[in-house]
């Protein structure tokens, strides 16, 4: 299964849609385009009046808010598991680990040296740059390439690093769940 694409132009409209949203002294302070179930496009977006405190919208692909809780908290779980995985993937810092890998070839050229650098290359190529859509898709292709990558580190003993990483992933989406219905901009229904 291909990860979504998302398009510059598609990310443009639905920004114009939530820009018109903002309330009073707020200003759009981020969205995160997820796809929770293949075909429903949901994008997240917050909202900043300064300080710490932000509100929330959803919108779908028509660029009408959602007001059903249980799409929202869909959209918000696969949005936060997507980042937990990114952040823990290969240890979180992937440039970090490039430059280890680099000097460790440089200085004992071990074998498989070659292999992690490669899957690292993979992973950070999966990864990518924003934007992107979290999706289950996505995630399931970040978590193969972070696989790949401890094996070729030698990691087959032993649980893996970021399957126990997303373990613990539930307190990120409970958190992300908690701020986003605990400001959401509409009342959320069933």
């Amino acid at each position: 299964m291909l990860a979504p694409v998302l398009s510059i132009e598609e990310l443009e409209r639905m920004i114009e849609v939530a820009q018109g949203l903002s309330g009073p002294g707020e200003e759009l302070g981020g969205v995160i385009p997820t796809e929770p179930s293949r075909g429903t496009r949901i994008y997240l977006f917050a909202f900043g009046a300064g300080g710490d405190r932000r509100t929330w919208l959803a919108f779908d692909a028509a660029g009408e808010v959602v007001e059903t809780r249980a799409v929202v908290r869909d959209a918000v779980s696969i949005a936060a598991l997507c980042e937990v995985a990114e952040e823990t993937a290969g240890g979180g810092d992937l440039d970090d680990l490039r430059s280890r890998l680099v000097a460790l070839r440089l200085t004992e050229d071990p074998p498989g040296v070659d292999e992690a650098e490669e899957a690292l290359t993979a992973l950070q190529q999966t990864i990518g740059t924003p934007p992107r859509i979290a999706s289950p898709a996505y995630l399931e292709a970040v978590g193969a390439a972070a696989r790949r990558l401890e094996a070729a580190l030698g990691g087959s003993e032993g649980p893996s690093p970021f399957t126990e990483a997303m373990k613990q992933a539930v307190h990120a989406v409970e958190a992300l769940t908690a701020e986003v219905e605990g400001n959401y901009k509409r009342e959320l229904g069933p």
